[in-house]
């Protein structure tokens, strides 16, 4: 049985004080647990939680990164950057990126090879939007996004890869697939990376579910066979909230 892998986008909350204060007391709450447990703070909050979770298991995580390595590039943060401050993980892919800022599965894919190379570990997120699982292209979607964003990844690579299925209708709506329907797509995305890949390699995937991950949803989606972790929002922004989602099986 995989480690549970518990992950916490905190989007664009907490200044460096407020998530140094979080960590010290979330790294306290969490000795001890069984399950894999990360934050990805915003940019300049980053260094504050790094000095915040020293010592501990904690992982910090970066919320994106650039495709390029450094250059003229306005606002942008390379993974020279993010691996010169300590941090070795980083999302890609979140539907925010995709929907608000335009990335397409290409420019992902060049984030996710790009990253490899930098030796990081990536949370390479996927997901349907409310309008292509009701016209029925939830698998085509899914499909696309894996064979483009994981396109030139060596099958030995991707034991850094950890994906999360956010199905977009659910982020921050407050609507959760239901445990069953979430474990389908889990169990889609598996036959699709063992397609692109080997049998070995998708049963060894980490698969993580993001969409309106809470205390009261996590063990139910947890206790389904293909889900591997949780990738949390908004409730990872409370310790009292996210405790219970690292600490689901107690």
């Amino acid at each position: 049985m995989k480690q549970a892998y518990i992950a916490g986008n905190w989007k664009m909350n907490m200044t460096p004080s407020e998530g140094a204060a979080f960590v010290k007391e979330l790294v306290k709450a969490i000795a001890g647990t069984d399950s894999k447990v990360m934050v990805a703070p915003p940019f300049v909050t980053i260094p504050a939680v790094l000095e915040a979770a020293r010592g501990s298991a904690l992982i910090v995580a970066a919320q994106n990164m650039s495709n390029h390595e450094g250059g003229a590039y306005t606002g942008e943060v390379s993974p020279l950057m993010l691996k010169d401050l300590g941090v070795n993980d980083v999302i890609l892919g979140h539907s925010e990126r995709r929907s608000i800022y335009g990335e397409c599965d290409e420019v992902i894919n060049e984030k996710v090879l790009l990253a490899l190379k930098h030796d990081m570990n990536v949370v390479f997120c996927i997901g349907e939007t409310l309008d292509e699982r009701e016209s029925g292209r939830l698998e085509e979607v899914l499909e696309r996004q894996i064979r483009i964003g994981l396109s030139g990844v060596d099958a030995d690579r991707m034991k850094q890869v950890t994906i999360a299925y956010e199905p977009v209708w659910a982020i921050g709506t407050g609507k959760t697939a239901t445990p069953e329907d979430a474990n389908d797509a889990h169990a889609f995305v598996r036959s699709v990376i063992g397609k692109l890949f080997s049998k070995g390699v998708a049963e060894a995937t980490v698969i993580q579910y993001g969409g309106s991950v809470k205390a009261s949803n996590a063990k139910a989606l947890m206790s389904m066979p293909q889900i591997d972790g949780a990738l949390v929002g908004g409730a990872s922004l409370s310790v009292e909230q996210f405790l219970p989602i690292v600490n689901f099986d107690k």
